[in-house]
């Protein structure tokens, strides 16, 4: 068994021999949500991806140092307690409880710090102050911006040139501002909007000075490996890098994962298109077993296709897995499949290369009493240690029969909804996938058009 770690780096566009810093020692950091809303399919995918990534650094003996942040202090959060007529602190710590527990519904470990950015304000305008003493960054109206032609290596995250970023990106168009690449550091306290005392006024932080000061206090100004979503490469993490390294003038993050995203129906999902999947409205329908190893058994670099037709295939393959494992008299020889599993993760964590071992030796032949806590090791580390039970329990039985006059109901209700999605009428589609719900009953939407099954 091969004992070294490749990641692909995201800085480097390439796959790298892993190297910590300090022998043994590993520190993680991800970007979390902002809590002005509940937390949906795409943040999950992020979780789920990153669990598995520190389960496996602990299986190999690794001590890790995992930390993950929540954005308390946001417009959107802003504006969401205008519209509510609520205070923004409600608005942040609602959602950031029900983050929380959705992550935990999911399976997900708790990271081991989970700071706010709320609660770090000190922090950021010390490193605000720091970035202005030394040059990158310049104060106009109480505003504090970052000059990003002042920082040379500006675009190496993302791989692009200062020239490609102007021409291919909608910028923010300031007065205040040097240069509309230039990004707010700090921002003046506007009437009625949560401010704290800084050397340039009262106000607060901007987006991506957070996650610098945050990562930088729990981890050092050099840490193992910086994670999120492929969609915070730029400008997030692209910023990050520049606002940090300007000062340390050493590497921020040496290693950097980024998650693919996640499609609805082989849609893109997002708010414009109306096809927002929230973790709790998944986890209503589906086992967290099964969404955790839909995303798993694809590499976390890859996009992932969410939809009921998939989630209805993982479904029964787990129920046909669990079926294998118990009828099995555990009388085979010991087999190399601890070796190909913990090959494959150490091949830039490959959970769907795992995962495909996984299915094949439990299909293919006898398993021995080591392979069974194999098996258990393996599901141990990818989260799903108790899947077994509960998906045993649910009917394989995916239709029942009704009455004539459910059945009427029921495909009432499909064609109507139907109707409601070639109008990309999704409240109104929504609203019908709900009226079956609560008749017991979950529509399943596949390319041949929907279906149904009985809701367990």
């Amino acid at each position: 068994m091969s004992e070294e770690l490749y990641i692909y780096n995201s800085l480097t566009n390439k796959k790298e021999l892993f190297k910590e810093i300090e022998p043994g020692k590993i520190g993680l950091y991800v970007c979390g949500p902002t809590v002005y809303s509940s937390s949906h399919m795409g943040h999950a995918r992020s979780a789920i991806v990153f669990d598995s990534i520190v389960r496996f650094l602990k299986f190999l003996k690794y001590e890790t140092k995992y930390v993950r942040n929540f954005t308390d202090i946001d417009d959107k959060i802003i504006a969401r307690a205008k519209e509510e007529n609520k205070n923004h602190e409600d608005i942040s710590s609602f959602y950031k409880q029900e983050y929380i527990e959705d992550m935990n519904n999911l399976g997900c470990m708790e990271p081991d710090f989970q700071p706010c950015v709320s609660e770090n304000m000190n922090e950021i305008i010390v490193l605000i102050s720091k970035i202005i003493d030394s040059g990158h960054a310049y104060v106009n109206g109480g505003d504090v911006y970052f000059d990003v032609k002042k920082f040379s290596e500006y675009g190496k995250l993302s791989n692009q040139s200062i020239e490609a970023i102007t021409s291919n990106t909608r910028l923010e168009i300031n007065p205040n501002k040097n240069d509309d690449l230039d990004f707010a550091l700090w921002k003046k306290a506007k009437e009625d909007e949560p401010s704290w005392d800084s050397p340039w006024g009262t106000g607060r932080p901007g987006w991506h000075i957070e996650c610098s000061a945050m990562s930088c206090k729990y981890l050092g100004e050099t840490f193992d490996i910086h994670g999120g979503g492929r969609d915070l490469i730029f400008p997030h993490h692209e910023n990050e890098v520049a606002q940090s390294e300007c000062i340390s003038k050493k590497s921020f993050a040496n290693y950097w994962i980024h998650n693919g995203l996640i499609n609805i129906n082989k849609e893109k999902m997002s708010k414009s298109i109306g096809n927002i999947i929230n973790i709790r409205e998944g986890l209503k329908s589906w086992n967290k077993n099964v969404i955790r190893v839909l995303f798993l058994t694809h590499h976390y670099r890859s996009p992932v296709d969410l939809s009921e037709e998939k989630l209805l295939e993982i479904k029964k393959l787990l129920l046909k897995i669990s079926k294998k494992i118990d009828s099995n008299p555990k009388s085979g020889t010991k087999s190399n499949f601890k070796e190909m599993w913990t090959n494959a993760m150490l091949d830039d964590f490959n959970t769907a290369k795992a995962f495909g071992y996984y299915f094949k030796y439990i299909n293919d032949g006898l398993l021995s009493n080591d392979d069974i806590s194999s098996i258990e090791e393996f599901e141990n580390t990818m989260g799903i240690s108790d899947w077994r039970g509960k998906i045993s329990q649910e009917s394989e039985n995916l239709n029942y029969s009704l009455s004539k006059d459910a059945e009427s109901e029921i495909n009432q209700i499909i064609l109507e909804r139907n109707l409601a999605r070639n109008a990309k009428d999704w409240d109104k589609a929504d609203e019908l996938r709900l009226k079956a719900e609560k008749l017991g009953i979950r529509l399943l939407d596949t390319k041949d058009g929907t279906s149904w099954e009985r809701k367990d």
